[in-house]
């Protein structure tokens, strides 16, 4: 019987070390926030909010629906989920209203281009943030 415990335990020490590696919100470093709150953020992530406060446009920088990247930030960051934010893109869209975020295909794409593009803003593994980009918190 302790056996079965013990391994019941590495099982679940494995599974919650698989998803500790979160995913956090990343700006270019020219962007001066050190937070934002999440309605600012789903309606950045939604394609409704389009300029930061100083008036600099926002470029939205997002991953494939499917990847475990955009699924971890939709639910843990946004508290949506990614259907959602694809409806809202589509929304805007067909509407004439606006533009979907531009899609990179993963995390080194990612980090290229919230580093080199002005009013960035994306997310990353928590391995991948380094000093050429600035971790934003969520109040």
């Amino acid at each position: 019987m302790t056996t079965n415990y013990r391994a019941f335990a590495v099982g679940l020490l494995l599974c919650l070390s698989g998803s500790a590696n979160s995913v956090d919100l990343v700006i270019n470093r020219d962007i001066d926030y050190e937070s934002l709150s999440r309605n600012t953020l789903r309606s950045i992530f939604s394609m409704r909010m389009t300029q930061w406060p100083n008036g600099k446009p926002i470029r939205v920088f997002v991953m494939g629906d499917k990847t475990s990247q955009h699924a971890d930030f939709s639910k843990h960051v946004l508290g949506v989920f990614p259907h959602q934010l694809r409806r809202a893109w589509n929304r805007q869209i067909f509407s004439g209203m606006g533009q979907a975020p531009m899609k990179v295909n993963t995390e080194a794409e990612m980090l290229e281009q919230i580093e080199n593009t002005p009013g960035a803003i994306g997310y990353l593994s928590e391995d991948n943030i380094n000093e050429r980009v600035r971790k934003l918190s969520v109040e």
